[in-house]
């Protein structure tokens, strides 16, 4: 008897959910314009953010890098054997302007040498001869010209001592007690990811977590500000059923985003060049990565729905946006301050487990069961637990009043 009891109350919890995800679904898809924004937007403007800088940053390595590199000195004159060298590196030497402090500072030089008055005595006499590196470090579309000119710089320092050394009848290898050599044991997976880790998991982080929210603010806050949300309250239906309808219809949402997210970046990386190619990630690690993101989809449509529940207009739940899209970027800002080992407890953090997982897969990395039960269950668990709390916001009278 209490199956019976049971099967008709679950079956009818079950289409009142089906029925307001329809619901929801239908009323999204009114508005085409903002279900492609909604679905279009991620997919296409983040490839064109990565792709099209990448581009960019390689061009410009190619260019500082393979180009003559024009360099104005200061007293010239005084080394002729190392400005001959500088040259054959692909670095000129010109005559400096007259204010070569403000022509830096202005940023019309990258970077200048200036060589000391008493460079050719010095050199005569054996002792070393000053040369100094002229540049401004705030700026840094100067680093590749002063990087360059510091190697060219220290590889004929160490020409001209071991040619002085050899002059006087001693072997150079005798100034060089260690010979010091390293190992890469990082795996060729791991190499090709990455650039793919320091962008990849925040983008998709940010696309999981808020993909479905214009569709569930405007499904709490702005069905509540045109008043329509009363006459739903008002039915029969339980509404942890109304709420999971309309988390169900915005992780709908969220995750077809997602998955067009992916399969743009495998796209527009199979026809870039460069470092735009490490974008290209396998139909096996997307799926993977869809299945890591799912539960941070329901966490960011239950905490949406509780927010938006407590609005009393869109313009108020939309205000929540901007706070909400800097937690996904902490965990990475955190780990660029101050990185840490990976450890089990990493995978139970909101958005910092999220960004473990992903960096495990990008990289081709194993991960075990404890791992899986860990984060799943902490995801899932913060994601019931903002359910419920929708839910009984949900349970408020005042809800159905807008204003």
């Amino acid at each position: 008897m209490s199956r019976e009891s049971t099967n008709p109350a679950s079956t009818h919890l079950f289409a009142t959910l089906w029925t307001v995800m329809c619901k929801e679904m239908r009323d999204i898809s009114r508005d085409r314009r903002t279900l492609a924004l909604s679905l279009l937007l991620s997919p296409l403007l983040y490839p064109l953010l990565i792709l099209g800088a990448g581009a960019l940053a390689e061009s410009r390595v190619k260019t500082q890098i393979d180009q003559p590199l024009d360099i104005p000195t200061v007293n010239a004159e005084a080394a002729p054997n190392l400005v001959a060298f500088l040259k054959a590196q692909g670095l000129n030497v010109v005559a400096p302007p007259t204010d070569l402090t403000a022509a830096i500072r202005s940023q019309q030089i990258d970077v200048a040498l200036r060589i000391s008055p008493d460079y050719a005595q010095a050199w005569r006499d054996g002792r070393p001869a000053l040369v100094e590196i002229l540049k401004d470090t705030t700026r840094r579309d100067a680093d590749i010209p002063s990087k360059r000119l510091e190697v060219a710089l220290g590889g004929y320092s160490q020409q001209v001592g071991a040619l002085r050394l050899l002059a006087r009848g001693i072997d150079a290898q005798v100034a060089r007690p260690l010979d010091v050599g390293s190992q890469d044991l990082a795996t060729a997976e791991a190499k090709r990811g990455m650039f793919m880790s320091l962008l990849l998991p925040v983008l998709l982080i940010i696309t999981s977590f808020l993909g479905g929210a214009y569709l569930i603010l405007d499904a709490t806050a702005g069905e509540r500000e045109r008043q329509s949300l009363e006459p739903l309250l008002a039915t029969p239906a339980p509404r942890s059923a109304i709420v999971s309808g309309k988390i169900a219809a915005a992780c709908t949402i969220g995750m077809v985003s997602l998955l067009l997210t992916l399969l743009a970046f495998k796209f527009s990386a199979t026809f870039a060049s460069g470092i735009g190619r490490q974008l290209n990630v396998s139909f096996l690690a997307m799926v993977q990565m869809l299945f890591v993101l799912l539960p941070m989809v329901f966490i960011g449509t239950s905490l949406l729905t509780y927010l938006a529940a407590a609005s009393k207009s869109m313009k108020e739940a939309q205000s929540h946006m901007t706070w909400l899209m800097l937690l996904p970027m902490l965990p990475g800002y955190a780990l660029m301050v101050y990185p840490l080992k990976t450890q089990l407890w990493h995978f139970a953090v909101p958005f910092l487990a999220q960004n473990q997982m992903l960096l495990k897969i990008t990289r081709h990395e194993s991960i075990d069961a404890q791992t899986w039960l860990v984060y799943l269950a902490a995801g899932f668990g913060l994601a019931g637990l903002l359910w419920f709390a929708a839910v009984r916001r949900y349970h408020q009278e005042r809800l159905a009043i807008s204003g």
